[in-house]
């Protein structure tokens, strides 16, 4: 059994801090895949770089305490690609690829719009861009699976209050018909979805008002698999007993080895 987690730290050194790291070293993980570091390579000490026996691999964004991705894992990968070729988000620090003999693990950071119009145009070149490399990634005859915050809830389920969010960021409907062709066209599963189909199911939640407390969330996190792995996918979880960010950590067994 291969146990992937995916989690948003909304700032790497804020979630150590919340107590992210002794219930990592409970949660035997095998690869753990983490957005938004909000950190520099300098800003990592030791307790940071290896976590629960795991070792991380990193893409920091050019821009301090903004974005950045990575991979812990407790086997090296023998091959790392950071970046997936797009100059404007690369630089970004968004997306980090762990190669394994038998599978790939993807972190994945997909901008926010929510916080600007121009925000939301580099939303949708990143969704462009992205698109293509996935295409490309699922004919590449390898299993993938690529966790990460998508920012975008797919469907009326994944989200509470969805008829007054129809014309918001992370519910429009050019971002979900572009995930739907992430599904119908490049052929990669939904993972969580293949297990779960309770509504109710979210990954965060707003810091306004009482969201958390009233579970008024968003389902945005994901693990979204080549057929053959999501096919392996035996048992999933979201962790909400404690808060180590705004979002929480997604859990997915897979009836795999590496």
């Amino acid at each position: 059994m291969i146990r992937i987690i995916s989690l948003n730290l909304n700032g790497i050194r804020s979630a150590a801090r919340k107590g992210l790291l002794p219930w990592l070293e409970s949660s035997q993980a095998d690869v753990v895949c983490v957005q938004e570091l909000k950190a520099q390579e300098g800003d990592l000490d030791d307790s940071l770089r290896e976590i629960a026996g795991l070792t991380g691999h990193f893409h920091f964004a050019q821009r301090p305490g903004y974005s950045g991705v990575g991979v812990y894992s407790k086997r090296p990968p023998v091959a790392i690609r950071v970046g997936f070729g797009d100059p404007e988000f690369d630089a970004e620090g968004r997306y980090l690829q762990a190669d394994f003999d038998a599978f790939s693990v993807v972190s994945m950071y997909l901008p926010s719009g929510s916080s600007s119009p121009e925000r939301q145009e580099a939303k949708f070149r990143f969704m462009k861009s992205f698109g293509a490399h996935l295409r490309e990634l699922g004919r590449s005859g390898r299993e993938v699976v690529v966790c990460g915050d998508w920012n975008i809830a797919h469907h009326q389920i994944d989200l509470k209050n969805w008829r007054s969010n129809q014309k918001n960021s992370g519910f429009l409907p050019e971002e979900r018909d572009w995930l739907s062709g992430v599904f119908d066209d490049h052929g990669f599963v939904d993972v969580f979805r293949r297990l779960d189909d309770r509504p109710e199911q979210y990954t965060w939640w707003s810091n306004r008002g009482q969201a958390w407390a009233k579970n008024v969330g968003w389902r945005l996190d994901y693990q979204i698999a080549t057929p053959a792995l999501a096919a392996r996918a035996s048992r999933t979880s979201i962790y909400t007993d404690q808060r180590f960010s705004d979002h929480a950590p997604l859990t997915i067994d897979y009836d795999a080895s590496w």
